[in-house]
């Protein structure tokens, strides 16, 4: 039902994606395809790009413009909005998927993470929004902007200090944009992904940590085995979408995270500072950070 909902809202609408090469990104892009929308997809690797234009084409999907870009470069976001309104007048859903993640402790990680992650994950939607939103506005036919923060922009994940500085800051944005842009007939949803099966889970840099130790490999496989695949992540967010859902999950154990937050600090935070411990001794950054997680988890109990 959710699925033959989404496809009638989206069949025939102009659809902006960034991050369309891999992941949540290519499997969204992929699903509108199916759906009959019209695409204008962007990612910063070219031949990843290159292959779901071509697999959406193979499903029928027009794709009018398409570009190699970094959306953290104001510029060149600008440059490719300034083209395809030469041609469209404005775009009917604007959706923000690209993203990069590192996780780290403070003293871990390095200033060109924390301002990589903040410039791609947070500037890099603020310039699609520059770029792409006034021009629905003005056009006065109303849309949906969707904006993919994650799990770590509602809760205290361990070591996500940068990440979630960015996503986070996403989720605030995209608070204020709800309000702003309805008057305007402009929905605004943010997605919150908790694990899901995407290059990101197999790249993500980890400061101080040597990703191909055995038992770090060996968490990551544990960690992958609970994971959503990008499939399923799109079908939420478009079924999401079509019924203007501000907060869209991709998976129940975000949702009732995030529902225990919300109503009982005390045990969430309790939790927390247990899944911290955990976390930390499976990634073993170092034996001093091993010494004192050991020692907090005594702490605890």
């Amino acid at each position: 039902m959710a699925q033959t909902a989404s496809g009638r809202y989206f069949a025939a609408k102009r659809c902006l994606l960034t991050g369309a090469a891999s992941g949540i990104g290519r499997a969204t892009a992929l699903r509108l395809a199916e759906h009959g929308a019209e695409l204008f997809l962007t990612d910063r690797n070219a031949d990843g790009l290159e292959l779901t234009v071509a697999d959406a084409r193979a499903l029928g999907a027009r794709v009018p413009a398409h570009r190699a870009l970094d959306v953290s470069v104001y510029h060149d976001v600008a440059s490719f909005a300034a083209d395809i309104h030469t041609r469209y007048p404005s775009m009917d859903v604007v959706m923000n998927i690209a993203g990069v993640s590192a996780w780290g402790t403070v003293d871990q990680l390095t200033h060109e993470q924390w301002s990589n992650i903040v410039a791609i994950n947070l500037m890099g939607p603020i310039h699609v929004i520059e770029a792409f939103i006034p021009p629905m506005v003005a056009a006065g036919r109303g849309g949906h902007l969707v904006n993919v923060s994650s799990a770590a922009g509602l809760v205290a994940l361990p070591w996500h200090a940068a990440y979630s500085a960015s996503k986070y800051g996403l989720r605030g944005l995209s608070e204020v944009l709800r309000f702003d842009l309805d008057r305007h007939r402009i929905g605004v949803s943010v997605v919150v992904p908790g694990a899901v099966k995407t290059p990101l889970v197999n790249t993500v840099e980890i400061a101080g940590v040597d990703r191909d130790h055995p038992k770090v490999a060996q968490w990551f496989e544990r960690f992958g085995g609970h994971a959503v695949s990008p499939e399923r992540a799109a079908d939420k967010i478009l079924a999401g979408v079509a019924k203007n859902r501000y907060l869209i999950y991709t998976s129940a154990d975000i949702r009732a995270l995030y529902a225990v937050k919300r109503v009982a600090w005390w045990p969430y935070s309790a939790v927390m500072r247990r899944v911290n411990v955990f976390f930390t001794r499976a990634l073993r950054p170092s034996p001093a950070t091993m010494r004192s997680a050991e020692r907090t988890e005594e702490e605890l109990g």
